[in-house]
């Protein structure tokens, strides 16, 4: 099942890498930006990441806060956001069931690794309504941020 357009976001409440509760909940009033990312010290995913940390102030311009989120443990995210000096918060789905909600899981990944996170971009309102959805299949593919941004500026 994916998502799309319309949809209410499945709300969450997961661990972020600083071991504290993070949920969709508290984001109610904001714009967010949910990443999903396959693997932390990846290559494509840390070109991601870091492009997002640089551009941060676009983001914040446009009244949305970002989340990332993947499969990894909240110690793995946490020495990634160290080496990466991330600015947003990045979240453990270490059970899965974020990503399963949300539609965004391989059932098998490379070395045959079973429920990690597709990469995918999803723009949240303020009301908790699904404003822009985009999986990709391929892991080497980058979301639109084009069109991600676009998303925000017509919710301000």
């Amino acid at each position: 099942m994916s998502l799309k357009t319309g949809d209410a976001a499945p709300l969450f409440t997961l661990y972020s890498s600083d071991k504290q509760p993070v949920s969709l909940e508290n984001y109610r009033g904001k714009n967010v930006v949910l990443l999903f990312f396959p693997m932390a010290f990846t290559g494509v995913c840390t070109a991601e990441l870091c492009s997002m940390r640089d551009s941060i102030a676009d983001y914040a311009g446009l009244d949305a806060e970002i989340l990332a989120i993947s499969v990894d443990s909240p110690f793995t995210l946490d020495k990634f956001k160290q080496d990466q000096q991330l600015n947003f918060p990045l979240l453990s789905d270490f059970n899965k069931e974020v990503s399963a909600a949300y539609g965004t899981i391989y059932e098998e990944f490379v070395f045959g690794l079973k429920g990690v996170s597709k990469r995918s971009a999803f723009v949240v309102d303020k009301e908790g309504v699904i404003r822009y959805a985009e999986v990709l299949e391929s892991a080497g593919n980058l979301p639109d941020f084009e069109a991600v941004k676009a998303a925000l500026a017509e919710l301000n």
